[in-house]
């Protein structure tokens, strides 16, 4: 078989199961007229806040539209330096190392530590970039389930003397459930596992208290809370000092570029202001609406069957709300579901049509 027949057989393969994706251009400025988007991870809104725009564009026009480099060749910028004493102060630890994406920083961090005679051990749930990273570790790889932590437990009880790294999502991308973060930590601390956290989602919490018998590293991203892009690990000054000079996405990738270094750094600030707590707040009233007392903005509505939540995902764009239908290979088969995202820029007659709208396809679904 060519090259040309396989990707053919591939293209088919995938069409024929239903999986088939393209990707969809929206306009931010078209959403006056047009569906309101509940599918963002801008879960602030700070994508668009003046200070945020004002800092990128200074870091633009003073330092140009990228880097130039890696970091340890001539890439870095007193901008990177600046954010990462920012994020480390704000993640209460020693130091801070920055990525161009989060995706980029589980790969780096999960490679730079999982090294032979290691065992991993990774939450059923957890998001693609630590399945990745845990693939391309050379340690051993264990999968605990979904916030287990008897299981999490028995798998680091009969680890025979290799060191432990245990790795989980604060808050799951997929669920919007959170972790049992403290009693994680305090099993990890016990047995002597070093603790990586991706708080990618964490903007509602769940907070992250780090005692100082653990060894803790604390995983994010700039894309989310933030509403940049890049991601970072904070921790103990040693092991971010390590993770800079092993690290492969580190060393061999060129440096963020000043614009969104500046931006979520300024993003940074304005989340730590008041004017930052109140859309916190914001957000939480928000998700409460939808879902009450739910952990974070990610609200699912499983419906299981793939071409049912198809089907409803197109209803609901018909009512004029654009929620993605998330399907097989991104969740198991059987859970497809509605992926509702909430952001403190939403308003509230913009909920009240997403609330009229669920109610309205699902009713249908359900009485099918």
């Amino acid at each position: 078989m060519t090259w040309r027949e396989w990707a053919h057989a591939e293209a088919h393969t995938i069409r024929g199961a239903g999986r088939w994706r393209t990707p969809r251009d929206i306009d931010v400025h078209a959403e006056v007229d047009g569906p309101v988007a509940f599918a963002s991870n801008d879960y602030l809104g700070l994508t668009r806040h003046p200070a945020v725009i004002a800092a990128a564009r200074d870091a633009l026009e003073r330092d140009g539209s990228g880097s130039g480099s890696a970091r340890l060749i001539v890439g870095s910028r007193p901008v990177h330096s600046a954010l990462e004493r920012a994020l480390a102060a704000w993640k209460h630890a020693p130091r801070a190392a920055l990525f161009p994406t989060g995706f980029a920083t589980n790969l780096g961090v999960l490679t730079t530590f999982g090294t032979p005679g290691v065992l991993v051990c990774s939450d059923e749930l957890n998001h693609a970039s630590i399945i990745d990273g845990c693939r391309l570790a050379r340690a051993d790889v264990a999968v605990y389930r979904h916030g287990d932590l008897e299981h999490l437990a028995s798998l680091l009880r009969d680890r025979g003397g290799r060191r432990a790294l245990v790795v989980s999502d604060t808050v799951f991308s997929m669920d919007g459930d959170a972790a049992d973060v403290d009693s994680l930590v305090e099993l990890c601390a016990r047995e002597r596992a070093l603790c990586v956290l991706d708080e990618a989602h964490a903007v509602l919490g769940p907070e992250v208290v780090v005692p100082d018998d653990a060894d803790v590293l604390r995983v994010g991203t700039l894309s989310k809370t933030l509403g940049s892009l890049g991601g970072f690990v904070a921790g103990p000054a040693r092991y971010i000092e390590l993770v800079e000079n092993r690290a492969r996405p580190y060393i061999f990738t060129t440096a963020p570029t000043p614009a969104d270094s500046a931006a979520a750094l300024a993003a940074l600030g304005v989340l730590q202001s008041r004017e930052g707590a109140a859309l916190v707040a914001r957000l939480r009233s928000l998700v409460d609406r939808v879902r009450s007392c739910h952990p974070s903005p990610i609200v699912p509505f499983v419906i299981g069957d793939e071409r049912s939540t198809l089907e409803a995902a197109a209803a609901l764009l018909d009512r004029g709300v654009l929620v993605p239908a998330i399907r097989p290979p991104t969740v198991a088969p059987g859970t497809s579901r509605l992926r509702v995202t909430l952001s403190a820029s939403h308003t509230d007659a913009q909920v009240a049509r997403l609330q009229h709208a669920l109610a309205d396809v699902l009713g249908e679904l359900h009485t099918a």
